[in-house]
């Protein structure tokens, strides 16, 4: 647009998102009318899905409220019902009893045209055009599929004119009309050397029915990674109520309700295991399909299926706060969103409708003053109408969108919206943390040196661990660990102090103790030994009293699939590259053994984000890979960014792209379903634009009559969403 307005988040600091059904939409000129018509509004960010027909729309409700959207889309000339996950069976409901009635009419309307076709093939004969039938009986038939089937098309295109603009119910109401009308005026002045064109307005017609119904059906296929994944959520749960197990609906679950999962039910709710053992089947929130085995102190989620034991949980989220619901979610804002390879299309889609009227007054003008013959002119205006078509235009993107992180989600891959599974296939560069992304993130203590004397292993590890009980970090959770499971009685520690990157100070047991890397401590003017010993482990020194008394090795296994995702990154044109804050020991050993070429070492939180900064300046489209509350600012620095889904939630939050399994498989298949997904929207453009830019000029020089055109219009739409639909022949793990 070319106004300038405040963005949402500028123009209120507590905005708001509300989704609508929308009714009434058409073609792409439709979606856009309505976003053009919401986006004056002060505050408003809309977004308009035609595949979909919904609308998300970000508000300032300081600015505007909630009645006030819905009567800009009602005046814009379409219906807005608010939209929810509480909704969808109602929704559905109605899409269905509207297809139904427009299955009903399609009939109706065939039964009326199949006649007036059946006699084309003799209309054009040696004696020159005949009528089989009498043309009272073709005003008969033709009549009521033009005001009665076709009406949709009259009040479609009156809302669109009265809206500020045309869509494709305006072409097709002006076509058919100026075909009936021509004939009716034959008919009635009883002109009987003039031709007639009833069957071409009803075929047409008909023809148009025929292919909403059929991209109606294809459209539905596009959505059906949601709705499979919405059947999966149980209706009824057993739970513990007084010392009973009682099955309940699973509507009226509240949080630390105690439910009871028997072998082969679906988990109702997402949960901590308070007693059993057993497995689960979650491969439709990871794509793994092997099963995660289940103990107490473990958590489950609702929808994944129990295996052969008897499970007893602790209710953690349920309904709308459950893992599954914030999938759903997910996926439809990806679906909902708009990518930039859109924004030709709604370019084109806006002017669309007065540049072919003026196509089709201006072929109508020449023919008839160059061929002197007014009905050829007329049918030849009726061709251009009725051939040109915004729909695939505007079905082109959403559809492969929609196609695309549906099948993201079923396997694991959550795209959070249209731009980063766009911006995905570019991507050469991919940045790595080490711990928890390229490693397990789980390292143990293998080692621990003593340094001068007076201190044992055993009081090293206390000090050490007795400080790292607050910290997040996976190696103050090794520390912890191993005390633990040496059976040392650990210290509450005082005035804790973090250093990002680099440790921790503070008192334990009235002594001052600091905890972090070698060369922190280097920094304080501690003198370090010799670590050859713990070559290729994350060191962690430990002082007290600014005396340094010892080093503890700790180890971080590298996760078995990493070396094989590398090699399958580099395959695919993507340099990856591993930064670290361990020292350079530990980073080369992790590096060589997972096949990284390029890494850093001894890079501080911030120093990632500066790095990512440095490749994007060469360059270079950079993704990020990272689970850790220290990857956020380079996720956040990223092209696109990738969190592993058992990392930090902070870590979720700042990422496009979350992988369900900790498995850097999971950014080549998204990369992977990136470059499918691109590939099917530039053949959907292609074929869009290229079915209009020689559509048009054919019909305009009468090389298409009004039937052929309108058959090759109704199956544009269909042809672009089946190419969509072909995507879903994309498997993880292909390269």
């Amino acid at each position: 647009m070319s106004e300038t307005r405040p963005a949402p988040a500028e123009a209120g600091a507590n905005c708001e998102t509300a989704e609508f059904a929308i009714g009434g939409m058409t073609c792409a000129a439709c979606s856009a009318r309505i976003e053009r018509q919401l986006n004056k509004l002060p505050g408003v960010e809309a977004v308009v899905n035609l595949p979909a027909e919904r609308a998300q729309i970000r508000f300032d409700p300081a600015q505007v409220d909630v009645d006030r959207l819905i009567a800009t889309i009602v005046k814009t000339g379409f219906t807005a019902t608010p939209s929810s996950a509480d909704t969808r069976g109602e929704e559905k409901q109605r899409k269905e009893a509207t297809y139904r009635a427009e299955l009903r009419r399609f009939w109706i309307a065939l039964a009326l045209t199949l006649p007036l076709i059946a006699q084309m093939p003799f209309m054009f004969g040696p004696a020159g055009h005949v009528d089989v039938l009498p043309r009272w009986l073709q005003f008969a038939l033709a009549t009521p599929v033009q005001f009665w089937i076709g009406w949709r098309f009259y009040t479609g295109g009156w809302n669109a004119l009265r809206g500020g603009s045309g869509n494709m119910d305006v072409l097709v109401a002006l076509g058919t009309t100026m075909a009936w009308g021509y004939s009716t005026v034959v008919l009635l002045l009883g002109l009987a050397h003039h031709h007639v064109y009833y069957e071409a307005s009803a075929t047409v017609i008909t023809l148009v029915l025929m292919g909403k119904i059929l991209e109606a059906r294809a459209k539905a296929k596009t959505s059906a990674a949601i709705e499979s994944l919405m059947k999966l959520q149980p209706q009824t749960a057993h739970v513990e109520r007084s010392g009973n197990l009682v099955e309940v609906p699973v509507a009226s679950l509240i949080p630390g309700d105690v439910v009871v999962v028997r072998p082969g039910e679906a988990v109702p709710v997402d949960g901590t295991v308070l007693s059993g053992n057993s497995s689960a089947n979650e491969a439709m929130l990871t794509g793994e399909s092997l099963p995660a085995p289940k103990a107490p102190g473990d958590k489950v989620f609702a929808a994944t299926v129990n295996g052969d034991g008897l499970l007893r949980c602790k209710a953690t989220g349920v309904g709308a706060h459950t893992l599954l619901a914030g999938i759903i979610r997910l996926v439809e804002q990806a679906q909902g969103s708009k990518a930039p390879v859109q924004r030709l299309a709604d370019q084109v889609a806006a002017i669309f409708v007065p540049v072919v009227t003026a196509i089709a007054l201006l072929t109508f003008v020449l023919w008839w003053w160059l061929a002197g013959d007014f009905t050829l002119a007329l049918v030849n205006a009726v061709a251009v109408l009725v051939i040109a078509c915004p729909c695939a235009l505007g079905l082109a993107t959403p559809t492969a969108i929609m196609v695309g992180t549906g099948l993201g989600a079923k396997a694991g891959i959550l795209i959070r919206n249209a731009q980063a599974l766009e911006l995905a296939e570019k991507i050469n560069v991919l940045v790595v943390d080490k711990t928890g992304t390229l490693t397990q993130g789980k390292p143990v203590v293998t080692d621990v040196v003593k340094v001068g004397t007076g201190w044992t292993a055993a009081d090293i590890m206390k000090l050490a661990a007795s400080l790292e009980q607050g910290s997040t970090h996976p190696l103050a959770a090794a520390l912890v660990a191993a005390a633990k499971a040496q059976g040392l009685v650990l210290e509450t520690p005082q005035e804790v102090v973090s250093t990002p990157g680099k440790g921790l100070t503070g008192k334990v047991a009235g002594r001052s103790v600091s905890v972090g890397s070698p060369k922190w401590m280097a920094e304080q003017g501690l003198e370090l030994p010799d670590t050859a010993a713990l070559t290729g482990k994350s060191i962690v020194a430990v002082a007290t009293d600014a005396e340094l008394i010892g080093l503890i090795g700790v180890a971080d296994p590298l996760r078995e699939t990493s070396r094989a995702a590398i090699a399958r990154l580099t395959r695919m044109g993507v340099e990856v590259v591993m930064l670290t804050g361990d020292n350079q020991a530990t980073a080369a050993a992790i590096a060589a053994e997972a096949g990284v070429s390029h890494y850093e070492a001894e890079v501080l939180p911030g120093d990632k984000a500066a790095h990512v900064a440095a490749l994007k300046s060469a360059g270079k489209t950079v993704g990020m890979a990272g689970d850790g509350i220290n990857d956020a600012p380079a996720l956040a620095a990223a092209d696109v960014s990738f969190a592993m889904g058992a990392g930090a939630d902070v870590a979720m939050e700042a990422a496009d792209v979350t992988l369900m399994r900790d498995d850097l498989n999971g950014v080549a298949d998204a990369i992977s379903l990136s470059r499918a997904t691109l590939a099917k929207i530039r053949q959907n453009l292609f074929w869009a634009f290229i079915y209009n830019v020689l559509g048009i000029p054919l019909a305009a020089l009468g090389f298409l009559n009004p039937v052929v055109a309108g058959a090759a219009m109704a199956m544009s739409s269909v042809s672009v969403v089946s190419n969509s639909l072909l995507l879903r022949r994309w498997k993880p793990g292909r390269n």
